[in-house]
């Protein structure tokens, strides 16, 4: 193990979107640009299934999307310490869910703040909540303890890039890495969080939540006049009613967009002082976000269409064999720690 490792990935249930580059995209390129760290790539194919469990074709559409877009963005399989991962072709995954599920009390998982909040929005009853769904939290757990080295020769955390509402699943990574611990010996290191610059972005429409289901999201491969229609309807401040009234920038999704996509910062900035002065309007300001919009796209859709020439098959297959060879050597250590190698069987010499 030359370098620190860092485990991260995305659940394909649709296309990425200019939230997915803010909150996760920007940073894995810096991470993988640097050069400094093992990086894994999690395409978390069944953890989408706890949520889209009757959707397996919109998954499978959806992995090959999210495969596009991280080539379109960036992201290059081809570097030595850059791997895609396939989630579901990581059949040491779900042993390690099983036994790391033997030391995580269920209430952890009652109580975990984003299992919670799905659990709201879930409109089929109580009892249709599956079991893979409630465990979460421990595949998760496994998703990113594979990649750990042996405790006792290396000490250095996983890195995990992730948004702040993520951080109660690194939490409950820890104490179920702990717990494992306290029973059977120290066989995982810990894994500590990577926040970027921007958390998340809300929607088009002021949302909270971005997502193409709720037609409030600006996809990465968004064609050019959906882009110009979604940026000219974006919600901007509800109290302004002319654009000779001061108007308000926090808060307002056309600013979070400019701070995040505009790198022309000397402009936002006179945008903003204009605005909350009255002298600048709503559709001014939208043209220039339309402006940086599709000049900051337009590469990475170029980018895109060659992407769809190259082998995906062969991309995400070799970094999966590479992520195997960890996950082999985790398992190894675990079923060691837990007296699963049944060394008593052995003939007596």
């Amino acid at each position: 193990m030359n370098k620190q490792r860092v485990l991260t990935g995305i659940r394909p249930t649709g296309p990425l979107h200019l939230g997915h580059y803010a909150g996760a995209l920007k940073q894995w390129l810096n991470i993988q640009n640097a050069g400094n760290h093992d990086c894994y790539f999690l395409i978390a194919d069944v953890q989408a299934l706890t949520t889209h469990v009757d959707k397996p074709g919109l998954i499978e559409q959806s992995v090959r999307e999210i495969v596009l877009d991280w080539l379109a963005v960036g992201l290059d399989p081809s570097l030595p310490h850059v791997h895609f991962v396939m989630q579901s072709w990581l059949r040491e995954l779900p042993e390690l869910t099983v036994y790391l599920s033997m030391v995580a009390p269920f209430t952890w998982m009652q109580h975990n703040p984003t299992i919670r909040a799905e659990m709201k929005t879930i409109k089929a009853a109580k009892e249709a909540i599956s079991t893979g769904f409630m465990m979460y939290p421990v595949s998760q757990a496994a998703d990113i303890l594979f990649v750990s080295p042996d405790p006792t020769v290396y000490t250095s955390k996983i890195l995990v890039p992730v948004g702040q509402d993520q951080a109660p699943h690194l939490e409950d990574t820890n104490r179920i890495a702990k717990r494992f611990g306290d029973i059977y010996g120290d066989t995982f290191v810990r894994c500590s969080p990577l926040f970027g610059d921007v958390s998340r972005l809300v929607g088009t429409d002021g949302q909270a939540k971005m997502s193409k289901s709720l037609g409030n999201a600006i996809v990465l491969c968004e064609e050019l006049e959906d882009l110009r229609k979604k940026v000219m309807k974006m919600y901007t401040d509800p109290t302004r009613i002319r654009a000779t009234d001061p108007g308000h920038v926090e808060g307002n999704p056309v600013f979070m967009y400019l701070d995040a996509f505009d790198p022309n910062t000397t402009e936002v900035q006179d945008l903003k002082e204009r605005y909350e002065q009255g002298r600048v309007g709503d559709v001014a300001v939208k043209g220039v976000l339309l402006k940086a919009l599709t000049k900051f796209l337009g590469p990475i859709q170029e980018r895109r269409g060659e992407a769809e020439k190259e082998d995906l098959l062969s991309m995400v297959t070799e970094g999966t064999e590479a992520a195997r060879i960890l996950a082999v050597e985790t398992l190894e250590r675990v079923r060691e720690a837990m007296h699963l190698n049944y060394k008593v069987l052995r003939r007596l010499q």
